[in-house]
């Protein structure tokens, strides 16, 4: 955290700037030309001053400027600030996807990977990237942020959230082809989210006893063995050894009844068995400012729903709605986590069954 002259701790938002060709800067110096940002917290996204001066122009605001900084420690407490990695000049082509784009959004990603692991940021949001100019300019696979931050960080169990105002939809497989889906998903791998889920639910959004709806992957969620077996052989057994475990787990659901009839209102979150089937509804519902959160990793990462949207970049049409949102949801859960380890902490020294007690 950043102590300010009024002697508060005041949280510290890492942003990184994303793909140099898209919307990112857009949204982020439209989100940060909002007042209630520095007046909630501190912004530093991890960019370089050229290429932010560039679109700050391209898009006419002459009324706002980062304040440049070398260090995250350097960073004003109510000013939005930008660290400077690097002096060297690359080529922007706005809504083109290059290599240079895709080296300079590995480069803010990496830079606040390790600030925020040395504290030097609270959290961390994340700007949109084009996976494919990234993994180029790594020459290895690079499915997203998610996978790559999980492995950043050492973990191996996570789970892709959509957050938004009125629904949680996380997904048990993300971004793998829709024919190796139903191979994918087993009872052991369903568990796992459920339990990557209920944590988070409980210490992210601080819900008590929340409640998790689980979707059917086959249409109609099988229809009774009718249109496939795995509802029955794979999800209903999670189901059933979740609710053995005292979690308050439901379904198999057929997504489109489910969404249709506002069944996911009745629940706290959702999970989806693969990504579209999550995705498509979330997107419907909360396109504007929906967020997307990584659970169960040790750090707090969030990132606008939307992505690099190369097709209006450059033309002041972007919403910064979605990434404004993605920095809020960021504070709120460094808050319930810091509130949770407050609650639970353990200073007599009490066996697990005796704090229950």
């Amino acid at each position: 955290m950043i102590r300010t002259s009024e002697n508060e701790n005041r949280i510290a938002v890492g942003i990184t700037h994303g793909d140099i060709n898209s919307i990112s800067y857009e949204v982020i110096i439209k989100a940060c030309l909002d007042q209630r940002i520095t007046e909630l917290f501190v912004p530093i996204v991890y960019g370089t001053s050229k290429a932010a001066s560039y679109h700050r122009k391209m898009l006419n605001i002459p009324d706002f400027s980062f304040n440049i900084i070398r260090t995250a420690d350097q960073a004003s407490p109510k000013k939005a600030n930008l660290v400077n990695l690097s002096d060297k000049e690359v080529k922007i082509e706005i809504g083109e996807s290059t290599v240079a784009a895709g080296e300079m959004a590995l480069l803010s990603i990496n830079a606040a990977v390790e600030d925020l692991k040395k504290g030097h940021i609270d959290v961390m949001v994340t700007a949109p990237v084009n996976k494919h100019n990234v993994q180029e300019s790594m020459q290895q696979p690079f499915s997203g942020h998610t996978g790559y931050l999980a492995e950043k960080f050492g973990v191996s169990s996570y789970l892709m959230l959509m957050v938004g105002e009125n629904v949680r939809i996380g997904v048990i497989t993300e971004h793998i082809p829709l024919d190796q889906v139903a191979k994918a998903i087993t009872t052991t791998l369903i568990l796992d989210k459920i339990r990557i889920l209920e944590d988070s639910l409980r210490k992210d959004f601080d819900i008590r006893k929340p409640r998790i709806a689980i979707l059917g992957l086959n249409p109609h969620a099988g229809d009774d063995g009718l249109i496939g077996n795995q509802e029955k052989e794979v999800i209903l057994p999670a189901i059933k050894a979740a609710q053995q475990k005292g979690q308050l787990v439901f379904g198999p659901y057929p997504a489109d009844g489910f969404f249709a009839s506002s069944g996911y209102k009745q629940f706290d979150a959702v999970l989806a068995m693969y990504h579209d089937q999550g995705l498509i509804p979330f997107k419907t519902l909360n396109f504007e400012n929906g967020v997307n959160f990584t659970a169960g990793l040790p750090y707090v990462r969030t990132s606008p729903a939307h992505g690099t949207a190369y097709d209006i970049a450059g033309k002041d049409q972007a919403s910064a709605d979605s990434m404004r949102a993605a920095m809020y949801l960021a504070c709120e859960i460094f808050k319930n986590r810091m509130q949770w380890a407050e609650l639970n902490k353990n200073p007599l020294g009490f066996s697990k069954k005796e704090k229950e007690y």
